[in-house]
This record gives structure tokens, sequence and C-alpha cells, in this order.
């Protein structure tokens, strides 16, 4: 008899799984898939690049409790990422910032006079309704048709005046030269990767682990007396509403007899190609090799589901779920699957830290 059956060996549940452990709690954590660490698992190619499978993921966070408690199972490695765009033939820094606007219209502004540039383009006295008129509030059309029309399209297949105002809210726009893709105070890559990390957080007596094993297929043949969720919960209730659409990715490795492919950890190409960037891995590992591998990332329609699609009717579907999930008894659903939510990974484990500290 287990206290807890934790559904999901990604950092949702691998978090609620430990900590629950800590508690002197009986957990066994299942997951359909053959490895650990859900959509951050890396594992090493036969070139010895460690490479991760599910597309990239670098870590960075506002929240110390969050940073100290992965820090019990990693060190890290001082990583800041940076990544560049591919437009009109040129590699440009992104966010925008003072040095990508001097590069693409060969002018000389600097920290105290960008702003006046981003106040001549931008749309003024404009109600924003969705994606596009977010980004053109702020750097005008002709940025947003050479950094964002383009991406977006490719990446949800759906133009950004359809798309809610969310997916480009939090776009930055920089008044400096400051490069660095993200700004939160930590940031860093896991030392020996993701999932030698999420294999030291699974590493208690209180823990059991079973792969390659579907929820449906053992959830009335395992005793547990409480449930945690991360998958899709409209597959939990069997698709009574309708299924929840996702934007899914298909990758494509290549390794080059180089020792680097590109300048950056990723480039975008929002105008050019199928594929919406390349991601090179020696940078965020800061391993030494003659040779290199760098991933080109294809949005799809179909496959594993990575990105909920941000429109207002998905989410009133998903309210139907959530109003089902409010019904139950002691089942709980969190992560980016179980809350129909795209969440970056330290949201993910600090929703997974306060869930737990809900329960008893």
């Amino acid at each position: 008899m287990f206290d807890y059956l934790v559904v999901g060996c990604g950092l949702s549940g691998t978090t609620c799984a430990r900590l629950l452990a800590e508690k002197g709690k009986q957990v066994l954590i299942i997951d359909k898939r053959d490895h650990l660490a859900g959509n951050t698992y890396d594992s090493y190619d036969e070139h010895g690049i460690l490479v991760h499978n599910y597309g990239p993921h670098v870590f960075h966070t506002v929240y110390k409790d969050v940073w100290d408690f992965l820090s019990r199972f990693t060190g890290w490695r001082d990583y800041e990422h940076r990544v560049l765009a591919y437009v009109r033939g040129k590699l440009v820094p992104m966010p925008i910032n003072v040095d990508t606007v001097n590069t693409l219209y060969g002018t000389g502004y600097d920290e105290s006079s960008i702003a006046g540039f981003y106040e001549s383009v931008r749309e003024k006295d404009i109600e924003i309704k969705n994606a596009r008129d977010m980004v053109v509030s702020k750097i005008g059309q002709e940025l947003y048709e050479l950094f964002f029309r383009g991406y977006t399209l490719k990446q949800w297949d759906i133009d950004p005046q359809d798309l809610d105002s969310e997916v480009t809210a939090r776009i930055p726009v920089r008044y400096n030269r400051d490069d660095r893709y993200f700004t939160d105070p930590y940031q860093g890559m896991p030392e020996n990767g993701y999932t030698a990390m999420v294999e030291k957080m699974l590493d208690h007596p209180n823990i059991s682990i079973l792969l390659n094993t579907d929820f449906k297929a053992v959830r009335d043949r395992v005793e547990y007396a409480r449930l945690i969720f991360t998958g899709p919960i409209d597959y939990f209730f069997d698709y009574r509403f309708g299924r929840l659409p996702y934007r899914s990715l298909w990758f494509q490795f290549e390794t080059h007899e180089m020792e680097y492919y590109q300048p950056a950890g990723t480039v975008n190409y929002p105008n050019d190609y199928d594929f919406t960037r390349i991601t090179e891995f020696k940078h965020l590992t800061g391993q030494q090799s003659t040779v290199t591998t760098i991933m080109k990332e294809y949005p799809a329609s179909q496959g594993e589901p990575y990105y909920p699609i941000p429109r207002k009717e998905n989410r009133d579907l998903y309210n139907q779920y959530a109003q089902e999930a409010a019904r139950l008894n002691h089942v709980w659903f969190t992560g980016r699957l179980g809350k129909y939510k795209y969440a970056n990974m330290d949201i993910v484990v600090k929703d997974a830290m306060d869930l737990v500290t809900c329960l008893e």
C-alpha cells in the first residue's frame, strides 16, 4: 500500500515524490516512457555530446527556494543563455536590444537614446486584443514582421492576430546592450545533466519507480491512498469533453566535424527555413570536443504534447476538466499537462513544492 501514486517522472512529479518521501510517505512514481526526467531528459549521443532529447532546457529562476531545493541534487555550471536571430542575412541579438537596432538600421543609438527609437516606431493608442497587438505596441510593425510574425506562424500554425496576447506579453524590449536571454538572478546548467539530477532526486528509500508503465494499466492494480497526476488532464478523464489541443515538435540532430557550428547556444530563424531554431549543445554543457552536435527544431501538429495552444476556447475546455478534477477526493493535478499551461521548469518545480506544502 502506497501513500501516494505520482504519475509522471518529469520535474513536477519528481519534486512531489521527493518531498513526500522526505515527509515519511511511501511513494510510487510511474512514467509511460522508458526513462526518467520527462522532457528534460538528456543523454550522450554516439559522439559523446550531451544532448537534450526533447529540446533545449536552460534553467533560470527568480525563486531562491527552488534554486536551493534543486541544488541539493546537482552542482551547477555557470551559464547565461544567449540567443541570436537570423534576420536580413545577419545574426543579431535576441531579445531586441540597442545592438540589434543599430546592426539592422545602421544607426548609432545608445542606452540614453534608444527609448526615442522605440517611441517613434511603436503603435500608439492601440487596444491590445491579441499577440500581434502586444508586440507592435512595444516595437512597431516592421520589427514585429522581422522577428515575431514568421516565428509565431511556424511555432503555432496560427496568425498572431488569432492568438491570445499572453503569447507575447512577456517578450522583453531591452533599452541597453544586455544580450542575455534571461536576466533572472539564478541561472545555470546541471553540471552532470538533468537526468543525473532527477536520478538523485528519486534516490530515496521511500520512493519506488516503474517505467514503461501507463497509468490506466495499473491504477486498479496498485494500492494507493492518494494520487498526484502530472499527465494530460483530458487523458485522465478519457477525453470526456474533447481533446485539449497542443503543438508538438520534432527534432533533427546533426553532428559536424568542427569545434563550433554557430556563435551562440541558440539561433532563431523567424523568416527562413521550416525550422524555428538551431541549438548547439556544447555551448550549454561546456564540453570540449573536436565535433559538435546541433538540433534543428520543427513545430508539428501531431506528436508529444509540448505547448498548450493559448486561445480562449481552449481555456474554456480546460476549465471543464478542472471543474471535474475539483470534485475528486485525494486527487491532485499539477505540471504543464495537468494544468494545461506552458510553464518554465522553475514554475513547474515551484507549483509542485507549493502543492506538497498543502498536503498533510
